[in-house]
C-alpha cells in the first residue's frame, strides 16, 4: 500500500463518496451535496459541488478509484475500486467504535 491509496481519504468529500460507493453502487453527486436552505449554505453547498467537479471527482477518476459520468452526475465503482476497498472498509470499522 503506497500514499496514492492513503491521498483520496484525506479528504472528507471524497472519502464520504467512496464509503458511499462501498454501501451504494452508484451513486448520484447532486444527491451527494445537502440541499441548502439559507443562503449561506446554499453558497457552501454551490462550492461543494464545484469542488467535486472541478477537484475531486477528477481526481477519484484519474486514479482509476471512481467512473464519473459528467452529463448525469453518476459516480460508479472504477477499475482500480478494489484496491482501496481494504482502507475504506477499515475507515467504516473506526467510525463505528
Amino acid at each position: 500500500m503506497n500514499d496514492t491509496m492513503f491521498k483520496p481519504l484525506g479528504n472528507e468529500h471524497r472519502r464520504e463518496l467512496l464509503l458511499d460507493l462501498l454501501e451504494t453502487n452508484p451513486q448520484t453527486v447532486a444527491a451527494q451535496i445537502p440541499a441548502g436552505g439559507e443562503t449561506a449554505q446554499a453558497d457552501a453547498d454551490q462550492e461543494l459541488q464545484i469542488a467535486m467537479y472541478h477537484s475531486h471527482l477528477p481526481k477519484l477518476e484519474d486514479q482509476g478509484f471512481v467512473r464519473w459520468d459528467k452529463d448525469t452526475g453518476e459516480v460508479a465503482k472504477g477499475p482500480q475500486f478494489e484496491e482501496i476497498r481494504p482502507l475504506l472498509e477499515c475507515v467504516t470499522e473506526l467510525t463505528k467504535r
